[in-house]
């Protein structure tokens, strides 16, 4: 593995991935692919920068001439770049579907015709849908709910089809919920931190019941670097293993860090696509060596106090509106973000 073609780099789990990457006196040269969209920040990418190998291109994945001119520089693809706020889904589909789909598409044509030795496909556990008993593995059917999880689920199939029909070495990840440092504050624990620093509310769906798993993205990255180094092509390994809370009970955290009380807390209707329970069985990964390696709690109050020692980084983002919404029930729906 000596070149390396990072799409979305400059996003939130993309960069902490190429800051891992950069620690490898094997890696001879990393190009970050990002349009920066509202979630890609070249900031993220910090002292990266200052490394001759790393390589900074500004540009769209759905652009077929810049893809497949960079693919020519490259052995190894990981494609990390996608819209994938779930509220900005519920309204902006046809954004979510040509960028996750057709951007992905771009890419594999492009792999296709130049014959990369690995493509690391990055998706997410929402591509399954809820499960309310159990874990799904790798060969659970996949069950999306909203537009962003069918984007992805819909991509990671284009991406296996490009395995099976052409050969191409396509890897997929699915991870559970991320958070750490530099988190564009439209998720939900970066956006609680941060009104929560500023005194101000946050807001819980319905009694705050759903359920998901957080790893911290350096536990992400470790899983997708096993990958890209181990991975069989042609299979999906789930990556997952960090802590399973209820919203109301990461908001508990959450209060308890910030030195805040529950009566900062407002609780909402909630919604119609807002799916219980996540859950992955990642033995797999695990047979491959990954097991994540950052406490929970440690690592929570890590990234609180990022937030709280960077204001300049996310105080501009955080006053950065949503799009309006069209209904009643989308203006209610997008008062917090969806717990994923």
């Amino acid at each position: 593995m000596r070149t390396l073609l990072v799409t979305g780099g400059a996003g939130f789990l993309g960069s902490h991935f190429v800051r891992r990457l950069l620690r490898y006196e094997e890696i001879a040269r990393i190009t970050v692919l990002d349009a920066l969209t509202y979630a890609g920040h070249a900031e993220n990418l910090g002292e990266a920068f200052l490394d001759s190998r790393m390589h900074f291109v500004e540009g769209d994945i759905l652009d077929a001439d810049v893809v497949d001119h960079l693919l020519a520089q490259h052995d190894h693809v990981v494609h990390f770049a996608a819209e994938s706020h779930v509220d900005r889904s519920l309204y902006e589909a046809s954004t979510f579907l040509t960028t996750n789909v057709q951007g992905t598409r771009t890419l594999l044509d492009a792999a296709r015709r130049r014959g990369v030795a690995k493509f690391v496909h990055v998706s997410t556990d929402e591509v399954y849908g809820p499960l309310l008993t159990g874990a799904a593995d790798e060969s659970a059917p996949l069950r999306p709910t909203v537009p962003y999880a069918a984007s992805k689920a819909a991509s990671d199939l284009v991406a296996m089809s490009y395995f099976h029909t052409y050969g191409v070495p396509v890897c997929i990840t699915r991870s559970s919920n991320n958070y750490g440092p530099r988190q564009h504050p439209e998720k939900i624990i970066p956006l609680f931190v941060t009104r929560l620093l500023n005194g101000q509310p946050v807001t819980l769906h319905g009694r705050g019941q759903h359920v998901r798993n957080w790893l911290h993205v350096d536990d992400n990255c470790a899983g997708i670097e096993l990958v890209l180094r181990s991975g069989s092509p042609g299979e999906v390994y789930n990556i997952g293993g960090g802590t399973d809370l209820s919203s109301k009970e990461l908001t508990g955290e959450l209060l308890r860090i910030c030195g805040s009380g529950w009566d900062q807390v407002r609780y909402i209707p909630d919604r119609l696509a807002n799916d219980q329970r996540y859950a992955m069985d990642w033995s797999k990964l695990a047979a491959l060596g990954y097991q994540p390696a950052r406490d929970f709690q440690a690592g929570l109050e890590e990234t609180v106090d990022w937030y709280r020692r960077n204001p300049d980084r996310w105080a501009p983002l955080s006053r950065s509106p949503l799009p309006s919404p069209r209904s009643a029930h989308s203006a209610q729906s997008l008062q917090e973000p969806q717990h994923a």
